[in-house]
């Protein structure tokens, strides 16, 4: 069990996502070592690129290294104005993948930023779209966002499923250097409007309170 001091310090770690088969949050060291191998053993097959992260770039021990890398800079980076959460995806103890929710001056644009990967293993079954549907329950019902964007390669088709079936609409496009290549990404966008006319799972979010002065927010006495 973590010390409650650190809680009190960092309260992240108290925050907490709830969905029928899954739990979000922080990972603590023992969880972390857990993900990073999950993440070395694989998040796509080898002959894939669906993500601009090289991941099957350098060794299992490089790759389990950089998720330690990454985790540990999204915690010390914090700020109001630019901040990146990153919670681990478990299922009854059992670490799935991680989830980052991301802005930089959202107490002005009200704008969110997604991203996931889950080890390979674990793909398939639905966690994707029930882990994302957690953060942006987070994002839109207590943190007040007006829309989460993401950014997917056309030919990243279970995370382009994803998205459209949680109501994002096309926003654009974005071109970036994969590799050697120029490659196209959708930029895809959920509004609150639509996201509140979408039927979906039940998510439920414990310890925001402590947590609302980390983001810039304000206490409140409602989630809506």
């Amino acid at each position: 069990m973590i010390e409650p001091v650190l809680a009190d310090l960092w309260p992240q770690y108290g925050l907490t996502i709830s969905t029928p088969r899954l739990e979000l949050r922080l990972p603590r060291e023992e969880d972390l070592a857990a993900l990073a191998r999950l993440a070395g053993n694989g998040v796509h097959r080898a002959d894939e690129r669906p993500f601009l992260t090289p991941w099957t770039d350098g060794s299992p021990e490089d790759r389990a290294r950089f998720v330690l890398q990454e985790h540990w800079s999204q915690l010390g980076s914090w700020s109001v104005a630019a901040w990146r959460l990153g919670l681990g995806v478990f299922r009854r103890g059992q670490p799935l993948g991680m989830v980052t929710l991301r802005a930089r001056d959202f107490l002005v644009v009200r704008e969110v930023t997604t991203g996931a990967w889950l080890g390979i293993e674990h793909q398939g079954k639905g966690y994707g779209t029930e882990a994302r549907v957690g953060l942006l329950t987070l994002a839109f019902d207590h943190l007040d966002a007006r829309a989460a964007l993401t950014e997917v390669f056309r030919d990243n088709y279970a995370s382009q499923g994803v998205s459209r079936k949680l109501g994002y609409e096309n926003d654009g496009i974005s071109v970036d250097a994969r590799g050697g290549e120029a490659v196209v990404s959708d930029r895809l966008r959920l509004t609150r409007e639509k996201w509140t006319q979408e039927k979906r799972i039940a998510a439920r979010v414990d310890g925001l309170p402590a947590c609302r002065p980390i983001f810039g927010l304000g206490a409140r006495t409602s989630t809506h």
